[in-house]
């Protein structure tokens, strides 16, 4: 499932660092943290390599 904002791809750029050992767990917070927590590194993969052009900065509820 592709990210639908931005800002998503980010958070999920971020926890994927994370679960990867290239910065700190405890760097996280937020939405960021959420994913590093609940998801697996091929999810995070899937959402963060996602192209950001045409994509809100944030998701429209």
């Amino acid at each position: 499932m592709p990210s639908t904002s931005k800002a998503q791809q980010k958070a999920a750029g971020a926890a994927l660092s994370a679960k990867r050992g290239e910065t700190k767990p405890s760097e996280l917070y937020g939405s960021s943290k959420e994913m590093y927590d609940s998801m697996s590194e091929e999810e995070l993969e899937d959402f963060a390599s996602t192209k950001r052009k045409g994509k809100p900065e944030k998701k429209q509820d």
